[in-house]
This record gives C-alpha cells, sequence and structure tokens, in this order.
C-alpha cells in the first residue's frame, strides 16, 4: 500500500487491518454483529490521501485532471441548480492505492479480482523513521526486520508489513516528497531487494506498503 489527505475523500481501496483483542473469547458461534460491537470501540486509522490535481505522484504519469459538473435540475432550467458532481481523469496507480499483482505480471489479478477479504490482514509495522530522519536515503535492512521478530516473534504468515518513515508528513509537497538536490537526484527511503525477497518467499507475507512514492530508495532510481 503506497501512503500517497482537497476537498472530500476519494479512494480506490482502504485496508481495514483488525485486530481482535483478547477481551473476546473465541466461541464457534461469534457471528459478524459480535465481531462488529468488539471492532466498533477500537481505534480506527485512515492511512489514506485525498487525491486532487497537483499531488505527489510517480513522475512517469500525468497530473490528475478534475472537473466540476454542475447539472441543471428537470423542469428549472437555471445552471448551478441541481446536484453537484465532479469528474475526475487519472491513471489507476494514484494517490493512496494498491498495485496489484497485474500492475508487474501479465494476466495476474487486477484489484476488481482481489476479494475483500483478502484485504483484512495481520499488521506489521517495521518503524524506521529516527534513521530515515538521520540520513533521507536510508533502505531497509534485515537488521531491521531481525530486530522486530526478537521483540514480536515471526513475522505472521498472510502479513502486510508497512515501513514506517514518516516521509508522509511531507504531503502533499511534491518537491518535498522527491527531496531532491541540486544535481536533479532525489533522496527518500526505500525497500531493498534484500528485506522484499525475505519478506515474500520465507515468510509469505501478502503485501508490504510505504509512505513514498516508489517502493525503491529515491537513489536507486
Amino acid at each position: 500500500m503506497k501512503s500517497m489527505l482537497a476537498q472530500g475523500k476519494h479512494t480506490f481501496v482502504a485496508l481495514m487491518i483488525i485486530t481482535l483483542m483478547s477481551g473476546c473469547a473465541p466461541s464457534k458461534t461469534l457471528t459478524l454483529n459480535d465481531a462488529w460491537h468488539v471492532i466498533k470501540e477500537k481505534k480506527f486509522v485512515d492511512l489514506t490521501h485525498a487525491f486532487a490535481p497537483g499531488i505527489p505522484h510517480w513522475e512517469g504519469f500525468p497530473d490528475e485532471k478534475l472537473e466540476t459538473l454542475y447539472w441543471y435540475e428537470p423542469g428549472v432550467g437555471k445552471l448551478g441548480s441541481g446536484f453537484y458532481a465532479q469528474s475526475f481523469t487519472h491513471v489507476g496507480q494514484w494517490g493512496t492505492h494498491v498495485d496489484p499483482p497485474a500492475h508487474f505480471a501479465k494476466g495476474m489479478r487486477t484489484v476488481d479480482q482481489i476479494d475483500v477479504k483478502e484485504m483484512i490482514l495481520p499488521l506489521v509495522v517495521l518503524d524506521v523513521h529516527e534513521a530515515v530522519t538521520k540520513n533521507p536515503d536510508y533502505t531497509i535492512t534485515m537488521d531491521d526486520v531481525k530486530n522486530w521478530e526478537k521483540k514480536h516473534g515471526q513475522i505472521p504468515e498472510g502479513a502486510f508489513v508497512a515501513m514506517r518513515t514518516d516521509w508522509s508528513k511531507r504531503w502533499p509537497n511534491m518537491d518535498a516528497m522527491q527531496n531532491k538536490d541540486a544535481k536533479g537526484i532525489a533522496h527518500y527511503p526505500g525497500w531493498s531487494m534484500e528485506v522484499l525477497k525475505y519478506l515474500y518467499e520465507d515468510r509469505k507475507i501478502t503485501a508490504s506498503g510505504h509512505e513514498t512514492t516508489d517502493t525503491d530508495p529515491g537513489v536507486g532510481l
């Protein structure tokens, strides 16, 4: 989930990470209504940003086009007297979004083919924001992963692993997100291939997420 908050919120996919606390004892008769009574008392954290023209995005994609539509109310014929609507034109990988398997592998599943149940996942947060404060080019390491596992246990199969860098605090300033130097080279944190291979191949996670516009660190592009 790339962490890519404009008027009104518009989101392609909202990932809800839910943990049922030990206060609710396991039961064969637990219903969705029972689960909801537990869930609704918990804290909800919205990780999405509203999208709008000019927000940070991969430089290879064109900017969003936004058109405000005013419709005539039937029988009145006065501009603006009907309902209000907006038209958005942008690529699929826009703002806060999910890159589905089809994004990189032809013939694989697109977002609409992924069942909503598959988007309810155990959450693992690899917090490297202090290291990023000291070094904007920080690339997450196996030591970061191993230190998490020493403290919390093995990363569970099927987890959503998010890398916390606090880079999203720069949103929605595109220049601050890119953090380019005088030579035009971007400086922002990212994943390492070693860590991604370990998480997906050894720990069998389902998804990984970050706050920057790219998976790779800026200097690696």
